[in-house]
């Protein structure tokens, strides 16, 4: 009886944990987007000069440009409306970094080929298996320039496919763990247009 009331006691303190992980995760990525709000511009509202053309346009091999916030840099952020998500988009990857934001895994916006990792935290990834075809997915840069995709496909991959994820052909890619981490939930996406623009640098596929 001991031994089963100390499992009970267990499972009970990992389960506050997880829904305290979860909290602390969501209230994270939402005291960067109020920062993220004032940093990033809004080309919707104020738009570039007539006739001006973005710089990763012009250099679509440029560094995407970040913005620093509590001494984390930022890309800018990922809207899914579909599944209620405005997530901050970090520039780097790393474990301690998943455990506060979605982090580039891999690429950029500008040549197509942007990957973006995160934990399946409710407020961060843990919807993505619920997405539908053809669902809308919204990455804007610090910059302010807005890059429109479409989901593609959805796909489950092993954990040792790390080529199939950095070099899938597809223009945006999200994915995280299953629950235990034996696979990652992947959704592919295509670009269909960036912001003001209407431009679209290149389609690998």
């Amino acid at each position: 009886m001991s031994l089963g009331l100390l499992l009970v006691a267990a499972a009970l303190c990992l389960t506050g944990y997880n829904i305290w992980d979860e909290n602390r995760a969501g209230s994270a990525v939402a005291a960067v987007l109020v920062e993220l709000d004032t940093r990033i511009p809004d080309l919707e509202v104020e738009p570039p000069p007539e006739g001006m053309i973005p710089d990763y346009v012009l250099n679509p091999r440029m560094e995407m440009p970040a913005v620093e916030v509590d001494s984390e840099d930022y890309i800018g952020r990922l809207e899914v409306p579909s599944l209620g998500l405005d997530l901050p988009v970090m520039s780097q990857w790393s474990y301690p970094n998943l455990k506060k934001s979605p982090c580039r895994y891999v690429g950029s916006a500008y040549l197509d080929n942007l990957v973006i990792a995160a934990h399946n935290y409710e407020h961060h990834f843990g919807g993505l298996k619920n997405l539908e075809l053809g669902a809308d997915v919204y990455f804007t840069d610090t910059d302010g320039n807005v890059f429109h995709y479409q989901v593609g496909a959805l796909e489950q991959l092993n954990p040792e496919q790390v080529e199939d994820m950095r070099s899938s052909g597809w223009d945006l890619s999200l994915f995280t763990c299953t629950l235990g981490g034996q696979f990652r939930v992947t959704v592919r996406c295509d670009r269909v247009e960036s912001g003001v623009y209407g431009l679209s640098y290149t389609n690998s596929r």
